[in-house]
């Protein structure tokens, strides 16, 4: 289905970010981040990026105000990634927008809130809570009272030989 397609670069864009320690995406290209500060806690093992956070790897460019990453008490690997404030996840001609995102290494899920919203090309999802299953490579959107699930797809034209073109 093509709405898994749209949401499958939402798990690039934050596993990318801790697959260093997942070994999965392009862990072989290094990670950029820059930030206005960076503050880094031991005892509570986290890295915090803070202001016009822009971190990069490959074509994927994740755009946040404020990015939190976890480390596990054991071994030091990423246990959780957190990007809040005006989050944007961009590859090609994919977007991914929400208030906050959710990795979690342990659950190997993502979760976008606040207004989530994914557009590829002309094509749009929105609702209360997106969330993508990493290794069941499956997608939950959810609505609530306030905020039903949105799906606008376009249908794929017909090419000249006969193909779907987009």
């Amino acid at each position: 289905m093509r709405i898994v397609t749209i949401i499958i670069f939402l798990s690039l864009a934050i596993f990318s970010s801790s697959s260093y320690s997942a070994g999965e995406g392009d862990s072989g290209q290094p990670i950029t981040i820059k930030s206005n500060e960076l503050i880094t806690d031991g005892k509570g093992k986290t890295a915090t990026f803070v202001g016009k956070v822009v971190a990069k790897q490959n074509d994927m460019t994740i755009y946040a105000d404020k990015l939190v990453v976890y480390s596990a008490e054991q071994g030091g690997d990423v246990e959780k990634v957190e990007a809040f404030g005006n989050v944007r996840i961009v590859q090609q001609n994919r977007l991914g927008t929400s208030g906050r995102a959710v990795y979690s290494n342990k659950e190997g899920k993502i979760s976008l809130y606040d207004n989530p919203r994914v557009n590829q090309g002309k094509d749009v999802i929105s609702g209360k809570v997106i969330t993508y299953f990493i290794a069941e490579e499956k997608s939950v959107v959810t609505g609530g009272p306030d905020s039903r699930v949105n799906a606008v797809i376009y249908p794929k034209t017909k090419g000249k030989d006969g193909d779907r073109s987009p």
